[in-house]
């Protein structure tokens, strides 16, 4: 819980909302654009069923849930790359090319289908 509040404490919302991490707050996300975005940008590595390849993790595992990594999450992802820190595949590339709405898109497309796969 001390780590949540020391990342709210370092970063500056502002700055992020500028700088074009985030669509606009009338935007309003499409699981099919999302699907579309994420064939398209991360199936490569992450399947075409989210299920994972020997590039990428499984976005249905637990851990990408978002008890327990959160949409802000996933936005820096793409805008920053992610250091290996959850499996063996290596660090995440930033992924170039997605604006805001796209990236929220695929959140969206990648929500759905974990909610799916509770059943």
């Amino acid at each position: 819980m001390f780590g949540f509040f020391a990342l709210i404490n370092w970063l500056d919302f502002g700055q992020i909302k500028k700088g074009g991490l985030f669509p606009d707050s009338n935007y309003r996300p499409s699981i099919s654009q999302g699907k579309i975005s994420y064939q398209s940008n991360c199936m490569k590595c992450h399947g075409k069923h989210l299920l994972g390849t020997d590039k990428g993790p499984s976005l249905l595992d637990d851990v990408y849930k978002s008890s327990h990594h959160a949409d802000l999450s996933f936005y820096f992802a793409v805008k920053n790359g992610v250091k290996q820190h959850h499996w063996k595949f290596g660090d995440m590339p930033i992924i170039t090319g997605l604006s805001p709405r796209r990236v929220s898109d695929i959140i969206a497309y990648v929500r759905y289908k974990q909610k799916l796969s509770k059943n």
